[in-house]
C-alpha cells in the first residue's frame, strides 16, 4: 500500500510535492521507521495567515528533522519541554518558533491501523503526541518537511479565512487566482485591473462608489451610489444600497445591504439581510437568512443565527426520540420571539454569546504537568514563591478528572498504586513523599480507601524498600489489625 496525504477540508495550497519523494526515500532508507511526514511553512510569528489557534513550537533534530516534540502555544505564557530531548542528541536539537503548520501529513500505512487501535486519539494532534511519548516503546517516528516557497494554510477560523482570501486575492497563490476558471462555467469567471480589482459579468456600480484595493465582485451583484469598498469580497447576486461602506466584508451569495450600512472585518452567508443604516463592528458573523436593523450597531465578535443556542441541547437530544416529540421541539423553536435589542425591530435571528473558554490555560496545565519549563515573562522570585502552593493545587484540582476517567475499575486502582511504588523504588531519595501522593490520590477522590488498605496488606515487604503507611492507616502492633482514621474517631 503507498502512502497518502492527510489534509483538512478547508484548505489551501499549490505546494509541490517533493516531500512526498522525501517520505518515501526516508521509509526505504530506515526500513519503514517513520510513519509520518507533517509538512510546515517557514513563516514569522508576526506573519497574518499565523494564528493564535495553531501556532506551535517544534522541536526537532539537526541533522535527521525528526521531531522530537510538538506543542501548541495558545495562550501559554512558557514553554515545557521534557528534559530527557537534550540529553543524547549528539548532532542538536532545534526550537522551532517560525513554522505555520499546513496541516498536510504524509502518512504511512501504519498509521490508520495505529488510529484504530488507539481509540482515544481524536486528531491528528492527539496522534503526533501519542507516538511522540512512546516513540521509544512503539519504535515509530514522525518527521518534517519545511517549505520556504510554496504556499499552505488552514481555514480553520474566522481569522485565517479572511487571510486565505486576502492572500488569494493579492496574488500570493499564484496560479490559484480569482481570474484562473477551473470551470466551463461563465458565471465563474471574471476580469483583473489594477489595485487587485475582480469583477464579474453583469456587475454593475454606482455613481460615485469607488472601489479601492483588492476587492472582487461576483456576477450579477449591484453596487448602489457613493459607496466605498475595500479588501473585500462580495459574492455573486449581492446587492448594495447607496452610501455603504464595506471594509473587510465577506459577503457570499445573494445578500442584501441597505442603504448607510456600514461592515467592518465581518462575515455574512447566503442570502443574509442587513437593513439601514445598520453598522457591524469587526468580527461579526450573520448565518444565512439572518436580518439585523434598522439602526442598529452589533458589537464586535456578535454572532447572530436562525438558531436559538439554548435550542443545541434539545437538538442532541431529539436525535435519539421520536418523530413526534422533534416536531414539538421544532414549533417551540418558531414560537420564540426574536429580541429587538439584540438583532433590530424587524430582525429576525438569535445572538449566541461566546463562551468563556480559555483553551490555553488548559493546554499550559496539559504541558506543565511532565517537563521543562522555559519562562517566557520575568516574575520575581518572592512572586514565584507566593503563587507556587496555589498553582500546583489547581493544577491537581484540574487534573483529578482526567484521573478518575482512567482509574475506575478496582484493578485499575491496584495498576495505579502499582505504578506510585515502582516510582519511589526507582527514587528512592523521594521515598518519604509517597504518604503525601497518596493521600492526595484519596483526597482527590482518585483512589478508594480500601484499595490503598488492600494493596498494602497485600504487599511483600521482603523484597521492597520500606514504605510510608498509606492515607487513612495508623500504626498498631504487630499481629493486631490496621485500622483506618475513620474507624478510631468512630469508637472515640
Amino acid at each position: 500500500m503507498s502512502s497518502v496525504m492527510l489534509m483538512p477540508r478547508l484548505w489551501c495550497a499549490p505546494t509541490s510535492f517533493w516531500s512526498l519523494e522525501e517520505h518515501r526515500l526516508r521509509r526505504k532508507l530506515e526500513k519503514n521507521v517513520s510513519v509520518m511526514t507533517m509538512i510546515f511553512k517557514e513563516s514569522s510569528p508576526s506573519h497574518p495567515t499565523r494564528c493564535q489557534e495553531d501556532n506551535v513550537v517544534v522541536a526537532v533534530d539537526s541533522a535527521t528533522n525528526r521531531i522530537l516534540h510538538f506543542q501548541k502555544t495558545q495562550g501559554l505564557r512558557r514553554f515545557s519541554f521534557p528534559l530527557s530531548l537534550f540529553q543524547g542528541n549528539g548532532d542538536g536539537v532545534e526550537i522551532r518558533y517560525d513554522l505555520l503548520d499546513c496541516h498536510i501529513s504524509i502518512c504511512s500505512p501504519q498509521v490508520a491501523q495505529l488510529f484504530t487501535d488507539n481509540f482515544d486519539y481524536q486528531t491528528r494532534d492527539d496522534f503526533v503526541r501519542g507516538l511522540l511519548v512512546n516513540e521509544e516503546i512503539l519504535g515509530n517516528q514522525i518527521h518534517m518537511h519545511v517549505t520556504t516557497k510554496e504556499y499552505g494554510a488552514r481555514v480553520s477560523n474566522l481569522h485565517m479565512y479572511s487571510a486565505v482570501c486576502a492572500d488569494v486575492i493579492r496574488r500570493w497563490v499564484y496560479p490559484l487566482t480569482p481570474e484562473a476558471n477551473f470551470t466551463d462555467s461563465t458565471t465563474q469567471s471574471c476580469t483583473h485591473s489594477r489595485h487587485n480589482i475582480y469583477r464579474g459579468p453583469e456587475v454593475s456600480l454606482g455613481h460615485g462608489s469607488i472601489l479601492e484595493e483588492n476587492v472582487l465582485l461576483g456576477s450579477g451583484t449591484v453596487i448602489g451610489s457613493n459607496c466605498s469598498i475595500t479588501n473585500s469580497v462580495i459574492g455573486p447576486g449581492c446587492h448594495i444600497g447607496d452610501n455603504v461602506v464595506l471594509d473587510q466584508a465577506y459577503l457570499w451569495q445573494g445578500v442584501q445591504v441597505a442603504a448607510g450600512a456600514q461592515i467592518h472585518q465581518s462575515l455574512l452567508c447566503d442570502n443574509a439581510k442587513v437593513k439601514e443604516r445598520v453598522t457591524l463592528k469587526p468580527r461579526c458573523v450573520l448565518t444565512s437568512q439572518v436580518i439585523v436593523g434598522p439602526d442598529i450597531v452589533l458589537p464586535e465578535g456578535s454572532v447572530i443565527s436562525l438558531h436559538p443556542p439554548d435550542a443545541e441541547e434539545d437538538e442532541d437530544d431529539g436525535q435519539f426520540s421520536d418523530d413526534s416529540a422533534a416536531g414539538q421541539e421544532k414549533e417551540k423553536v418558531k414560537m420564540k420571539g426574536y429580541n429587538p435589542t439584540e438583532v433590530g425591530v424587524a430582525g429576525q435571528g438569535y445572538l449566541w454569546k461566546v463562551a468563556d473558554m480559555n483553551m490555553g490555560e488548559e493546554e499550559e496545565l496539559r504541558q506543565n504537568l511532565w517537563g521543562l519549563r522555559i519562562n517566557m515573562e520575568e516574575e520575581s522570585g518572592s512572586e514565584s514563591e507566593r503563587s507556587m502552593d496555589s498553582e500546583e493545587l489547581d493544577s491537581r484540582t484540574a487534573w483529578s478528572p482526567v484521573f478518575r476517567n482512567y482509574i475506575k475499575r478496582a484493578a485499575d486502582h491496584l495498576e495505579a498504586l502499582a505504578a506510585i511504588e515502582d516510582f519511589f523504588l526507582e527514587h528512592e531519595a523521594l521515598g518519604t513523599s509517597m504518604a503525601k501522593v497518596l493521600m492526595a490520590f484519596y483526597q482527590l477522590e482518585i483512589l478508594a480507601e480500601e484499595t490503598i488498605l488492600s494493596w498494602f496488606s497485600q504487599r511483600d515487604t521482603t523484597d521492597k524498600v520500606t514504605q510510608p503507611a498509606p492515607v487513612g492507616v495508623t500504626d498498631c502492633p504487630p499481629g493486631s489489625q490496621a485500622r483506618t482514621s475513620e474507624e478510631l474517631v468512630a469508637e472515640g
